[in-house]
């Protein structure tokens, strides 16, 4: 059935041998000096221009920058070499290249007003709050890029494989957080890029592995169990607050649903006032609303809100006005 599989996936006429993947992915082999040069001149670039779109919220710069950006070349050696047995020097790639542009993306913060709210742009706030579906599609995209490498007739994707699975960009954010000293933030982005770099090298093992290296019995038992030991436990250990946050996210949604719905009850008798919206920041939810005149007293809005979201919530209205009334804390 493996081998089955492996020529569905992988047919004998496309399949690349492990010479030709380890000529791309190592880069310390052949002409390594011409590698490493234009691995970190494009790397460099790259964060300079994810940091430029990150900090003008430009998708199409960051987009660029994620296309431009070599750092999936070595991650990605370390599934060969970890699949080979061998030692390399990918992971000291990996390392000193997160490093750089953790640092790029720390100096551009220096432009960044200290009084700047990071989550107003959101090409940073879509990256500092990681969940589950960001690994589901970080190894989905992994495997989409080990194939792509496998095969001799699919190369033309991994530009989509360097746009879904988003190295460079998490770790600029990472270094404009840590610049600004917003730490929450910078170890969001730092978890999604750790999410997306452990998706990669899981299913580069994968497919190396199963498909692209024909194995006897015997080998398969010396398979690198160790190697698939340790990436289940960091596997682990990113699960956990990915699901923490999945979970707190999903929490934070219904009670803003719960606390509009609350709200546009609360406003129901009163002529020409809505609610624009609902939003959460620093454990407090804010209602805004748009109305001519006075609005209900505030004690019916948190009377409403009793027992559809926690206690001890503050409630804060925003009006058109330039108002910002604090209604109190729910169930108090």
């Amino acid at each position: 059935m493996l081998g089955h599989l492996r020529d569905r996936v992988l047919p004998d006429r496309q399949r690349r041998s492990m010479e030709d993947l380890q000529q791309d992915l190592d880069l310390s082999s052949g002409d390594s000096q011409a590698k490493q040069s234009a691995f970190w001149t494009m790397l460099t670039l790259s964060s300079v221009i994810a940091a430029g779109g990150i900090l003008t919220d430009s998708t199409a710069t960051v987009i660029g920058a994620m296309i431009i950006a070599p750092l999936s070349t070595p991650i990605m050696g370390i599934a060969l070499g970890a699949v080979q047995r061998r030692r390399s020097s990918a992971a000291a790639f990996v390392a000193l290249g997160c490093l750089l542009v953790i640092l790029v993306g720390a100096v551009a913060s220096l432009v960044v007003p200290p009084a700047y709210d990071l989550l107003s742009d959101s090409q940073i706030s879509g990256r500092t709050s990681p969940g589950l579906l960001d690994l589901i599609a970080a190894l989905a995209t992994g495997f989409a890029g080990a194939v792509a490498l496998a095969r001799k007739d699919v190369a033309a994707v991994l530009p989509g494989v360097a746009i879904a699975i988003s190295l460079v960009p998490p770790l600029v954010v990472t270094g404009v957080c840590a610049g600004q000293a917003a730490w929450w933030l910078a170890l969001g982005a730092l978890v999604l890029f750790v999410s997306n770099l452990l998706a990669l090298v899981f299913a580069g093992m994968v497919v190396f592995a199963v498909l692209v290296i024909p194995r006897a019995a015997e080998d398969r038992r010396r398979a690198p169990r160790r190697a698939y030991v340790m990436l289940g436990l960091l596997f682990t250990a990113v699960l956990l607050p990915l699901g923490a946050n999945t979970v707190a996210t999903v929490l934070l949604n219904t009670w803003t649903a719960r606390t509009k719905s609350s709200a546009q009850r609360w406003l129901a008798h009163t002529p020409g006032a809505t609610v624009t919206s609902v939003d959460a920041r620093s454990r407090t939810l804010y209602v805004h609303v748009r109305g001519p005149g006075d609005l209900p007293p505030l004690e019916d809005l948190l009377d409403d809100l009793d027992g559809e979201v926690p206690d001890g919530v503050p409630i804060v209205v925003d009006s058109t006005r330039g108002e910002q009334i604090t209604a109190g804390k729910v169930g108090e």
